[in-house]
């Protein structure tokens, strides 16, 4: 069994979707817009986001992006940080290393090995 689809609501569709594509490869799907823009990996998972004036998620709702290295970890870390994103370093938790951020949309993201 495959995961077919995740749907976000998000505060911003194409800005989420541009966002996730530069920093964690997805690839955009169809003719994006502000209301509604998809994503897909390699795996052919789609990631719909919806746009909302308001957007709540549980406080330990997040996504995860897996790496392949630690090395992999700081790297994404150092181009969000470059980029000007409010991130915490990398840090060993509940046996990984990893990080947590808020993302552009209003939901949180953790970046781990």
């Amino acid at each position: 069994m495959n995961l077919n689809h995740i749907n976000l609501t998000v505060t911003s569709a194409l800005e989420t979707q541009q966002f996730l594509a530069k920093y964690f490869g997805l690839k955009p799907m169809g003719k994006p817009n502000d209301k509604m823009s998809f994503l897909t990996d390699d795996q052919g998972m789609i990631l719909s986001m919806f746009t909302a004036a308001e957007v709540n998620y549980p406080e330990t709702f997040h996504i995860g992006f897996g790496q392949e290295t630690p090395e992999k970890v700081d790297e994404i870390y150092r181009r969000l940080k470059e980029d000007g994103y409010p991130v915490d370093a990398p840090s060993r938790q509940h046996g990984s290393w990893t990080f947590y951020f808020r993302a552009p949309g209003g939901f949180t993201i953790e970046v781990l090995c």
